[in-house]
């Protein structure tokens, strides 16, 4: 999941795949798609770093990125800006949104799935890790889905939240409420990584190493 270039890559994939992938590392990021003009403040800061990420990071590093197939707003912004860095883009849309005509056409490929379960089952298996951006409904549940599979053994990559301007300094908070009151297991409380700084957060799912998980665990440690 880092530089490929110094051959330091690290591959997470889906148990029940049962192999690595041998390409360059691909991240789903996740992200809403805001165009109204009281979501303005953060989702001018939430540009500004997607700009950032895919012109000087995520090129840089060799990670391809993999997210929702739209063309508006934050969505647009990811696959444009990844694009105009020389980076692949592989979008995963549903059919009823390709009827809406909001599917992003430019896309080095463009995965048009039945419905949002294939969706989502079709992001953990094409990516080797989940950055998340200031979104909405759908990008928590993106989220909590990725850090539910992964406590339960689904997938063993790094889940990260990038905190833009003090977007999810809330949900931050929320999480450490869980844990402290039991709700997270300790084995699991390091499954969310998160950083307000791109560079940090890129490192720190670099380094991330897999938890115990459920489906590891017996009866009476649960």
């Amino acid at each position: 999941f880092v530089d490929h270039r110094q051959r330091r890559l690290h591959r997470w994939q889906v148990p029940r795949c049962g192999r690595l992938l041998e390409r360059p590392a691909d991240v789903r990021l996740r992200c809403g798609a805001p165009t109204r003009e009281q979501q303005r403040a953060v989702a001018t800061a939430t540009t500004q770093v997607v700009a950032h990420l895919h012109q000087h990071l995520l090129a840089k590093r060799g990670i391809g990125v993999v997210y929702g197939g739209g063309r508006l707003g934050l969505m647009g912004a990811v696959a444009d800006g990844a694009l105009a860095g020389g980076g692949e883009v592989i979008g995963v849309i549903p059919e009823a949104l390709v009827g809406a005509e909001v599917a992003h056409k430019g896309c080095t490929e463009l995965c048009v799935v039945s419905g949002m379960h294939e969706r989502k089952a079709r992001f953990t298996d094409l990516s080797d890790g989940f950055i998340t951006i200031p979104g909405g409904v759908g990008t928590m549940d993106e989220l909590w889905e990725a850090i539910s599979w992964s406590q339960l053994g689904y997938h063993s990559k790094p889940v990260g939240v990038l905190n833009v301007a003090g977007f999810y300094d809330q949900l931050i908070a929320f999480n450490r409420h869980m844990i402290d009151v039991g709700f997270i297991r300790p084995q699991h409380a390091g499954i969310m990584i998160v950083d307000d700084n791109l560079d940090g957060l890129l490192d720190k799912m670099a380094a991330y190493v897999p938890h115990r998980t459920i489906f590891e665990m017996k009866a009476k440690d649960l």
